[in-house]
């Protein structure tokens, strides 16, 4: 199999390409990464010579339809992704995750070639806190932010293609992610910095919201089955069932790191902030006989702050 896979160097899909190279050994992966500030080449150094490295913009048709053209199957991870920046820059994220999307799906039909399109759990909107309701496959699209829009847009581009021009394609959404070499922008690597720099971690509004975590790896394990086993047209959603505010995140940070509780600095909520995200992966459990194997990201945060705070280089 010869795999493309798009933002390989970023978090999620960095992860994804080491599972693929210890676990399929008959895989021959290609990375392509535009390198903005959200990937890191260290991601890669330790497999950079398994694998073909092309650093190139989604947004370029032309690499796109080269690149795509010489593989069997495409993972679609590449996407702008902070919240917060899509609110001081929504351009980008539109450019990169609707554009860059619809650039895949138009040489994934092209050359025939099977993908993978990574998408969020966000492209719901939110749910209010007090309920035990989560989002399924029936959800309605309800997207609170730019980013959000964008990945909603992207998702509804692919099932479009592959209802019009006959793409092979799945999709998956998925929860928070959580694990090592994360960019420092998101909760977890951003609270232990700024503790490691003798600063309060920032915390929006009450720290109330909660959000559904998952490991990186049982999500690249989800990824791996769908793009093996899936059903063409089909959607998976991957959540561990791990729902906790960002306040009880936060608390047990500043507690492994010797902080006392109230080391919190509580800014003014963003605007269109979600309350409460909580997915239902039964489908993926049933159809991809998917479990994941991490469920309790309070008992993983120990080694996740042993791994930040031994790391100098960004992440």
């Amino acid at each position: 199999m010869r795999l493309l896979v798009t933002g390989g160097a970023g978090f999620i899909g960095s992860n994804f390409v080491t599972l693929i190279l210890s676990n399929y050994p008959g895989y021959e992966v290609t990375v392509l990464d535009a390198f903005t500030y959200a990937a890191n080449r260290r991601n890669l150094e330790g497999i950079v010579h398994q694998i073909s490295l092309l650093e190139g913009n989604i947004c370029d048709a032309r690499l796109v339809d080269e690149v795509v053209s010489q593989v069997d199957a495409v993972v679609h991870f590449a996407a702008e992704s902070h919240n917060d920046n899509s609110i001081k820059n929504p351009d980008i994220f539109f450019n990169t995750n609707v554009t860059g999307t619809l650039n895949i799906a138009k040489s994934c039909v092209q050359h025939d070639v099977r993908l993978h399109h990574i998408s969020t759990d966000e492209v719901y909107g939110d749910l209010p806190i007090d309920s035990d309701d989560e989002f399924s496959l029936t959800t309605p699209y309800n997207p609170s932010s730019p980013y959000s829009a964008s990945k909603a847009a992207s998702d509804h581009l692919v099932r479009a293609w592959v209802r019009t021009f006959g793409l092979r394609a799945t999709i998956s959404n998925c929860s928070n992610n959580y694990g090592p070499n994360q960019h420092f922008e998101k909760l977890i690597p951003a609270t232990i910095r700024r503790v490691m720099m003798g600063e309060k971690p920032k915390v929006y509004g009450s720290g109330l919201n909660v959000r559904d975590w998952i490991h990186v790896d049982d999500h690249s394990h989800g990824v791996m089955l769908a793009l093996t086993n899936g059903k063409l047209g089909e959607s998976y959603l991957f959540g561990a069932r791990n729902r906790l505010s960002n306040l009880e995140v936060v608390s047990r940070i500043l507690d492994i790191m010797g902080k006392p509780a109230d080391h919190i600095d509580f800014v003014p909520d963003r605007p269109g902030h979600d309350a409460k995200y909580a997915i239902d992966p039964s489908f993926a459990e049933e159809d991809l006989s998917w479990r994941p194997a991490h469920t309790n990201l309070l008992e993983n945060l120990p080694d996740l702050v042993a791994h930040y705070t031994s790391t100098t280089d960004g992440y």
